[in-house]
């Protein structure tokens, strides 16, 4: 199977859980919620992505990529750590590649609108749901919920079998009011924790 992937690069993980770890993004091209263009984006389930998924580079093969991967990391050979992202990654994500990774002695984390159930073999799942869209992966290691988003209900996910439970304030026009929402949340419903884009703030990708 071939891949297509938008970019690869050494960085720190910016939101969540591993806020902070050394960590390889390798983002993968395409989503289901959006075309990425920014002359759709009014009639796409996902309006407030904040991401450049376009375009890219095509790999022929899992190795390709693993490899591809391997030689953006920065550390020695332990502790290895990729974040596979998106768009949506679960487009192309498959036994092959996680794989090829493992072999190479990543743990492999992966970032999903949760409308795709994950293979198995990803050692860390975040999802984070989209209003208006299907929700099937329904359990992994945290849940990323970008605060607040009309029509989706923070509550409703926490009977979900996730070991984190994140809000994260909407970027854009209305960060700052939309940072004071999330606070308050998390104040009155300590079931969830902030999670804010450190990477924005420090000015990494």
């Amino acid at each position: 199977m071939a891949y297509a992937v938008k970019e690869i690069f050494a960085t720190l993980q910016g939101e969540g859980a591993h806020s902070g770890r050394a960590s390889v993004f390798c983002r993968f091209a395409g989503c289901n919620l959006w075309s990425g263009r920014e002359a759709d984006r009014a009639e796409a389930v996902c309006r407030f992505c904040d991401t450049d998924f376009v375009g890219g580079e095509r790999f022929a093969d899992a190795e390709t990529l693993a490899e591809a991967i391997a030689r953006c990391w920065r550390g020695g050979p332990a502790q290895r750590y990729v974040v596979i992202t998106g768009g949506e990654p679960l487009l192309q994500v498959d036994a092959p590649l996680i794989e090829a990774l493992h072999r190479r002695d990543f743990t492999i984390a992966v970032e999903t609108n949760g409308t795709i159930e994950a293979p198995a073999g990803i050692d860390w799942i975040c999802v984070s749901p989209k209003a208006g869209a299907a929700f099937r992966q329904r359990q992994g290691h945290e849940l990323k919920l970008v605060f607040p988003q009309d029509a989706l209900d923070p509550a409703s996910f926490e009977t979900c079998d996730f070991r984190h439970f994140f809000l994260q304030p909407m970027d854009g026009p209305d960060r700052a009011r939309n940072t004071e929402a999330t606070v308050a949340y998390c104040l009155a419903h300590p079931h969830w924790r902030l999670s804010v884009q450190t990477h924005k703030m420090i000015g990494i990708p």
